[in-house]
């Protein structure tokens, strides 16, 4: 009897919801993204992890027991000090890259922040993020005089960007990673066996990414070690970083400060790939890159890569390269100016609440057997839900808050992209209320509005504000007043772009609205004219009435051409500003 009641209890713990402790200890381990770090030094560590061109204008090449040894250092010195909170003011520098992991490894937290910034918000960021010490690429230094004069205490930590790890080139950066090293060999030598390559806690923070703040104070967006850990995992898949021929080439168009770089920091190194580091943007020096280097990655937002395929170096690479889009909705126009370069895109889309990306748009083999037309128009839908995510979801916004009902798989209800799985962020940091906003109803709202296909695939219009009603009917939903059809047309703004840059003579578009006495709203289009061109805004009305495919009740009757559009750091377009030029 006593044999039965074993094998009963035996098969009782199958079904057991809590496991034995002894089996949590051998079938699961915390998740950091860290550990990619020392363990591409432990597999490869001869092989090439940096190329950058410094600030004194050197090539400087590192491999990955140097990345690695340069990390560990860092993080031996914040311990020693017992720093918790590290601010990061740097462009794309090896300094950065190797501050990620340095950080990360003292058992602390980054605070990156947008060095283009006013010294104010630069300020703030640091205040609000609790920064206990700062690392400052040294062409920024003085954007903190606003910061120091309020926290006159806060260590800085200078990086000078030079060839130089010795020496009179050298600067403070390198002289607390030879500090940290030192520390280490005089404490014991335990080298990354003394430091948090695995975290204790996957869900703690590992870093707080902090939003552009355009309309509003920027907001920390709280990163944990499982969340960017996934992430990563998931941008190597869905971008092809390991499936090439040779070692992945990835060149740092992208600022690492935004949304930690889309996780792509620690992604390139899980695959052992080189990084390479770009002070700023410079098309010139990126096409050489790509000819020279054999560039087989990089992520870039629409503008810029509208600006690569008409600068005067652009011509037709041998090797195709993968070019993750995101930031803003790209036009099926620059997709298939991109494939005519061999720059394939690898469609994106996520906010810095999800890590960055978190939906792709995958392209399918039956799209070669479709007109080319339709073929880019798929290309440029948002997609799908990343494989380290679950689906997104496209729901109504005339309901009340906290009510989830997806809109119709019609691809023409337009309702508001939300989003559940792992790589949503925690929340943010110090502001419950917002955090509460966020996932109001259990699913991270976006914010922006799309149609949901019948294949599953979401195609965004506009974000909420970015809607120009032709008809005058108020709606209240989630907080914000909303104008919908009311005899009228809706008007995309996004549409409304993606057709004017079909003009041959026409580089980039936006798109606002302005009042209209009988309609309420109608569009205004702003637009800069490719190099070697010109353009006045009447030839683009005309053109738009008598050539294109646009939509008579979409064609703007005011076109500015414009020497430059505002954009974000990351490439977007700023309608705030559009909206200020309008009224003005």
């Amino acid at each position: 009897m006593s044999g039965v009641k074993s094998r009963l209890s035996g098969l009782l713990g199958h079904f057991s919801s809590s496991p034995a402790p002894f089996e949590h200890r051998f079938n699961n381990h915390e998740l950091s993204p860290t550990f990619f770090l020392p363990r591409a030094a432990a597999i490869e560590p001869d092989a090439e992890a940096i190329y950058h061109v410094t600030a004194n204008n050197k090539v400087l090449r590192r491999t990955y027991s140097e990345t690695a040894d340069r990390a560990r250092g860092l993080a031996y010195y914040l311990k020693k000090h017992g720093f918790q909170r590290v601010g990061i003011l740097c462009p794309n520098t090896p300094a950065f890259l190797e501050s990620i992991f340095g950080i990360a490894a003292a058992g602390a937290l980054n605070v990156a922040v947008n060095y283009r910034l006013k010294p104010e918000d630069i300020a703030y960021i640091f205040e609000h993020g609790d920064a206990d010490v700062i690392i400052a690429d040294q062409e920024f230094v003085s954007l903190l005089d606003t910061y120091r004069s309020q926290h006159p205490h806060t260590p800085i930590i200078v990086d000078t960007d030079t060839d130089a790890t010795e020496g009179q080139l050298t600067g403070p950066f390198d002289d607390a990673v030879l500090e940290g090293l030192t520390h280490d060999r005089d404490t014991g030598a335990q080298g990354w066996d003394g430091l948090e390559s695995q975290t204790a806690n996957e869900n703690s923070t590992i870093a707080l990414a902090y939003t552009s703040g355009t309309t509003a104070r920027p907001k920390g967006v709280e990163f944990t070690h499982r969340g960017c850990y996934l992430a990563a995992l998931g941008n190597v898949v869905e971008s092809g970083l390991n499936f090439h021929r040779g070692r992945a080439r990835y060149l740092w168009t992208l600022p690492m400060f935004h949304a930690m770089g889309w996780t792509f920091p620690w992604a390139v190194t899980a695959v052992r790939g080189t990084h390479y580091c770009l002070r700023k943007i410079d098309y010139p020096e990126i096409w050489r890159l790509l000819k020279d280097e054999h560039i087989t990655h990089f992520n870039a937002a629409p503008t810029v890569n509208t600006l690569l395929c008409n600068a005067q170096e652009a011509e037709k690479l041998p090797e195709p390269v993968q070019v993750t889009v995101a930031a803003s909705p790209p036009t099926a126009h620059l997709f298939e100016q991109m494939t005519k370069l061999n720059l394939h895109p690898v469609h994106v889309y996520g906010m810095t609440e999800t890590y960055g990306p978190i939906t792709k748009g995958y392209y399918l083999p039956e799209w070669d057997r479709i007109p080319l037309k339709d073929k880019y128009q798929k290309m440029a839908r948002q997609g799908h839900g990343f494989i380290t995510s679950l689906p997104a979801r496209v729901i109504k916004t005339e309901v009340p808050e906290g009510s989830i009902v997806d809109v119709d798989r019609n691809g023409k209800e337009i309702g508001e992209i939300v989003f559940v799985g792992n790589i949503c962020a925690r929340g943010y940091y110090k502001d419950p209320e917002a955090t509460r906003k966020l996932f109001a109803g259990g699913v991270l709202h976006s914010g922006d509005l799309a149609v949901w296909h019948s294949d599953g695939a979401i195609q965004i219009l506009d974000r909420a504000k970015d809607i120009i009603i032709s008809g005058m009917c108020l709606l209240h939903a989630y907080g914000v007043d909303l104008l919908i059809d009311a005899g009228g047309e809706n008007i995309s703004s996004v549409a409304l772009e993606s057709m004017l840059v079909t003009h041959p003579d026409v580089l980039e578009a936006g798109v606002v609205s302005v009042p209209d006495s009988h309609w309420g709203e109608r569009p205004k289009a702003f637009v800069t004219v490719k190099p070697g061109k010109q353009l006045v805004g009447e030839d683009v009305i005309k053109w738009a009435r008598n050539v294109s495919d646009i939509s008579k009740f979409m064609i703007p009757r005011e076109v500015d051409v414009v020497t430059e559009l505002p954009k974000t750091s990351t490439g977007k377009i700023r309608k705030n500003v559009l909206r200020e030029w309008v009224k003005k």
